[in-house]
């Protein structure tokens, strides 16, 4: 007999983990190995707890001749179930480098067709 999975926590932002969602208004571009990987006037700002702020970029912003969608995957229990993309013009450094959440909770639906990039796994994230 096995144990039937655990249902996974659902939490929701509030005063103790709080999650802010913003459009930036400045262009966004993301390069890594001299290729633009990203680059877009629409991406968001996402300021979570604690954490430094990320920016979530449109999916279609993204060159996706440059990246490759990975078996990686991982859970947050504000935001859902992430997937992950390399990028292989990066090697080693850029795998997994990408995250998506293609089917954000409710809290955070604005991210949903947007992706993020790992500051350490790309050459530059800059806001032009």
């Amino acid at each position: 007999m096995t144990d039937a999975p655990k249902p996974k926590t659902i939490k929701i932002p509030g005063p103790d983990h709080p999650i802010t969602i913003e459009p930036n208004p400045a262009r966004v571009t993301v390069t890594l190995a001299g290729r633009v990987v990203a680059d877009t006037t629409a991406a968001l700002i996402l300021r979570e707890a604690a954490y430094p702020a990320v920016q979530y970029i449109p999916l279609k912003d993204v060159d996706r001749a440059l990246i490759e969608r990975t078996d990686h995957s991982s859970y947050c229990p504000y935001k859902g179930e992430a997937s992950y993309y390399s990028i292989p013009v990066g090697g080693e450094r850029a795998l997994n480098a990408i995250w998506s959440y293609e089917a954000p909770y409710a809290a955070v639906a604005q991210i949903k067709d947007h992706v993020a990039f790992y500051p350490d796994r790309v050459d530059s994230i800059e806001e032009h």
